[in-house]
């Protein structure tokens, strides 16, 4: 059987996260997004088509041609007409029934099991608020039609975003849609018509990055997964360290003597925490990280260094990143109402009562940096000492 994964876009509601990397080259833990996804296939699978567009030559040289004996197809998308458009481009390489999948996502292999028995099918999932997905309706056991984004609460699934369907599916002529794109779901919306669309309801996971604070959710969603502590023989945790719940250690990392890890925790290879480092739950470091601050439920990302008392709370961190002295992110409102934050000049409301900041790869920071909740830092800036940031601060080109 064949997969598409649909790689290709350019995602501007996840900067600054993803300006310098596709969004399928973002780490959860340890793995891209791609990996985990690629992993999850495996086994089903014997060759995936991956979509590329917006820095294709990084997920290429990143995966090869073959993945766990996968063989792996890339194919450019061109000009980004949307995702029947990028679909349409796998087409000389489809065989016959195939997997399609959304590149931004995370999904479980029982899942995608369920969903490959069916000759043509949709994973949905129950959300409380329908009116940021696609709703699908069903009726009988039978997708009856998909709504994208409806206006008002209404009964139905949401969309996941990944289908199982088969080459017929060419024979419908799609047009565009009032964004003017092509869009996938008119396909299935139009199979749905005929009756020949079933579907899956969640019982793995499904994880979507839709914002930067996704991405802190997916890491934090899967650290919680881990079931048990593990640290690698190489690590050195030296006396007087107290650690608490599950951490997990990784290669040739080291845990100065006075700090203080209550897990969930994760922590990457070749890291250096402490003396003195507060890690506190849900927090992650991915490789190459080094720190001395406290840090709460927040991402660090690979060679990120936060020394000398700073405060880090539900942010997320990009690389190369130097946290100076003294740098704090606020994280909760005075009024105690749900943080909100500005996406392509649109204020959106997270749904967060705490939020900090989203900060780009190879920033620098100066001593006693303030950063309010839910602001953004575009990668390759700096802020002067004792600096407040109160607007996001963008590249110049912004």
């Amino acid at each position: 059987m064949q997969a598409v994964i649909l790689a290709a876009g350019k995602s501007t509601r996840t900067s600054p996260l993803t300006v310098n990397k596709p969004k399928p080259l973002l780490k959860v833990l340890d793995k891209t997004v791609m990996e985990h996804n690629l992993d999850q296939l495996h086994g089903i699978v014997d060759e995936v088509i991956i979509i590329v567009g917006f820095m294709k030559e990084a997920i290429i040289e990143r995966f090869g041609s073959f993945y766990k004996g996968m063989k792996l197809v890339y194919v450019e998308q061109k000009e980004q007409l949307g995702t029947g458009h990028a679909l349409l481009a796998a087409k000389p390489f489809l065989k016959d029934r195939f997997i399609v999948m959304g590149g931004d996502d995370l999904f479980c292999k029982k899942d995608i099991e369920a969903l490959v028995r069916h000759k043509c099918a949709v994973l949905v999932q129950k959300v409380d608020d329908i009116t940021r997905f696609g709703a699908v309706i069903v009726e009988k056991g039978k997708v009856k039609e998909i709504i994208e984004k409806p206006a008002t609460q209404i009964d139905a699934y949401a969309n996941t975003g990944m289908y199982v369907l088969d080459k017929s599916l060419f024979d419908i002529e799609l047009k565009k849609s009032p964004r003017g794109e092509y869009e996938l779901v008119d396909y299935v919306t139009a199979l749905a018509k005929k009756g020949l669309v079933e579907y899956e309801l969640v019982k793995g996971y499904w994880i979507s990055i839709g914002y930067p604070w996704h991405y802190l959710e997916a890491n934090v969603a899967f650290l919680r997964m881990i079931k048990e502590s593990k640290i690698d023989k190489s690590a050195i945790v030296e006396q007087n360290v107290t650690m608490k719940g599950i951490v997990v250690i990784g290669k040739n990392t080291i845990i100065k003597s006075g700090s203080y890890i209550e897990g969930p925790v994760f922590i990457g290879d070749d890291c250096e925490v402490g003396p003195c480092a507060f890690l506190r739950k849900d927090t992650i470091l991915m490789d190459k990280v080094r720190t001395r601050g406290e840090i709460v439920d927040s991402v660090l990302m690979d060679n990120v260094t936060a020394k000398h008392n700073c405060y880090l709370g539900h942010s997320v961190v990009g690389e190369k990143t130097n946290i100076a002295a003294g740098t704090i992110t606020a994280d909760y409102r005075h009024d105690s109402g749900t943080n909100k934050t500005l996406i392509k000049g649109v204020k959106v409301d997270t749904g967060r009562k705490k939020l900090g900041a989203f900060i780009g790869d190879n920033v620098r920071l100066g001593i006693g940096t303030l950063i309010y909740p839910g602001r953004k830092i575009w990668p390759n800036q700096t802020t002067t000492p004792g600096q407040i940031v109160k607007e996001d601060l963008f590249e110049v080109e912004h």
